[in-house]
């Protein structure tokens, strides 16, 4: 019998994420303690930009994307939210979506996998990815409850399931 297989992996949906900063941004310009304040959110490039005139201001603006975020089902840890920073007379905060898994997590989820998973699953790093096999389903699918019950600092999504 051949070996079953999924892959771990860490995606946003970009089109979600889109949806989650326009209705950020019509909350925005269209609540009343905004008002006169400056309080602005848009892409700026890859990342996302969060403009205010305090930081009080600035960090409620980044709470109304997060609450659009929920809502869409993109998971937080997907986002990568920086402190406010002041620049001239605003103050601003830089956020980027996380893609993939990087070395560090990726190792942790393999040690996850050795240590606490099915003896017979085996796993391995690919990229920003891990594969992980088994000669059983059910050790998979015990695999994946594992993952999801982990307290890993990335949202994972499970692909390729064969």
């Amino acid at each position: 019998m051949a070996d079953s297989s999924f892959d771990v992996v860490s995606k946003v949906d970009k089109m979600e994420t889109d949806n989650a900063l326009n209705q950020a941004i019509k909350e925005v310009e269209q609540r009343y303690d905004f008002k006169n304040v400056g309080a602005s959110i848009e892409w700026s490039g890859e990342k996302i930009l969060m403009k205010a005139n305090s930081e009080e201001r600035v960090k409620a603006v980044l709470e109304v994307f997060e609450q659009k975020l929920i809502k869409r089902g993109i998971s937080l840890r997907s986002l990568d939210a920086g402190e406010p920073f002041a620049s001239g007379k605003e103050f601003r905060i830089e956020a980027k979506m996380k893609e993939g898994i990087d070395q560090d997590n990726a190792k942790k989820v393999t040690k996850l996998i050795r240590d606490e998973g099915p003896k017979s699953v085996k796993s391995q790093i690919q990229g920003d990815e891990v594969r992980v096999s088994s000669k059983s389903r059910d050790d998979l699918q015990a695999t994946m409850a594992l993952l999801k019950n982990a307290d890993l600092p990335v949202a994972l999504q499970f692909v390729n399931f064969r």
